[in-house]
């Protein structure tokens, strides 16, 4: 099974198959340096593309208080 989730990411297909793949080898054999490297690459790219769908999510979530009320979400300091 595969641990990116295509729902949330928008990254190519062709990158999420290198990360499986790499994934997949490192439980088999030690990466090679260059390995290690384009895997640490691609799996920096897929977070920040986690966090900015995640942030968009919470950008429009809205709260419904029980009076029937809304408001968005405030973005804490």
């Amino acid at each position: 099974m595969s641990w990116v989730s295509p729902c949330v990411v928008k990254m190519e297909r062709a990158k999420i198959d290198r990360i499986n793949e790499l994934a997949h080898l490192s439980k088999e054999r030690e990466l090679t340096v260059a390995e290690k490297a384009e895997q640490q690459t691609l799996r920096q790219e897929y977070l920040a593309e986690i966090r900015a769908s995640f942030g968009g999510m919470l950008a429009n979530t809205v709260i419904e208080r029980p009076d029937g009320s809304r408001e968005k979400l405030q973005k804490k300091h």
